[in-house]
């Protein structure tokens, strides 16, 4: 038969994983066993093909499956006493955590539990004495399915096991949901944008309606009869007006017509021509 003693300590001291000591930060799955969360971020990352499934950890998927434990310290535990002589008592029933409530310490003889909100534990008899919806330690409001008992029974373990299962069914199925909204919404809108009313055709910079695909030249011209420039003659009288402006123009006096290399004066005569023997137009 196994020792109980023995049993306890392996369940309530050791890792359920990595079989090494707890030490913080310490971790709790759905089901209530308790893990380094070191080892449980080394066995997530670890993707390689000979990988061994265990048995304490095929549950979880990933690291949101499992909650940090907020503990609290046990002021009579003078740390580790191992005997490495093997001259000194090692009280193996000395625990390293107690509940913060009742005092209680956490060594497998009573029942602990923790709160999936917050993560913070107490002892199953505190939760009995003191009834709340609040938590006792931070605050933060909780139901009954969100409590988990600490390395509980058979039957126990059954309870957590259905809980966990119909939590991870609604969260797939609100997924659904959501997508299936969101998939609505984007259909909606493209149907709209693809179908505009008439009021709602746009007409491009080009004159191309949006709707019809039919192009309007649009002519711009300033006039002065109501406001109809569009029209074919009027656009004319206005072509006709910039031609005499630019005839204006050439009738300007000759100080002004020097200013441009286009005048005679910018031109060179023949005399000061250069050569086609020079290697620039600039040498004489």
């Amino acid at each position: 038969q196994v020792d109980k003693n023995a049993e306890l300590v392996a369940r309530w001291f050791y890792c359920a994983m990595s079989q090494e000591k707890l030490c913080r930060p310490i971790v709790a799955c759905e089901l209530g066993r308790l893990y380094n969360k070191d080892a449980i971020i080394e066995y997530l990352l670890d993707k390689s093909a000979d990988k061994i499934p265990l048995e304490a950890a095929s549950h979880i998927k990933s690291i949101k499956n499992v909650t940090e434990l907020n503990l609290a310290d046990n002021p009579a535990w003078s740390g580790d006493k191992e005997s490495i002589k093997g001259d000194k008592y090692d009280d193996m029933q000395s625990a390293r955590f107690i509940c913060p409530v009742v005092g209680l310490e956490m060594n497998g003889k009573h029942r602990f539990c923790f709160l999936r909100n917050c993560g913070c534990v107490f002892s199953e008899r505190a939760l009995k004495e003191i009834k709340s919806e609040v938590c006792h330690k931070c605050g933060v409001p909780f139901q009954e399915e969100d409590v988990i008992i600490l390395n509980g029974n058979k039957e126990d373990v059954e309870v957590l096991k259905k809980r966990m299962e119909d939590r991870r069914l609604k969260s797939k199925l609100e997924k659904k949901s959501k997508k299936c909204k969101s998939a609505e919404s984007a259909s909606q809108q493209d149907t709209a944008e693809d179908s505009p009313g008439p009021s709602k055709a746009k007409i491009g910079k080009d004159g191309v309606n949006a709707s019809s695909g039919e192009k309007r030249q649009i002519i711009f011209t300033k006039g002065s009869d109501n406001g109809n420039s569009s029209v074919p003659g009027k656009a004319n009288k206005a072509a006709s007006a910039t031609k005499r402006s630019i005839a204006d123009s050439e009738e300007k006096s000759e100080a002004y017509k020097s200013i441009f290399t286009s005048h005679s004066s910018a031109k060179r005569p023949k005399e000061k021509s250069s050569n086609w023997v020079t290697h620039t137009a600039y040498c004489f």
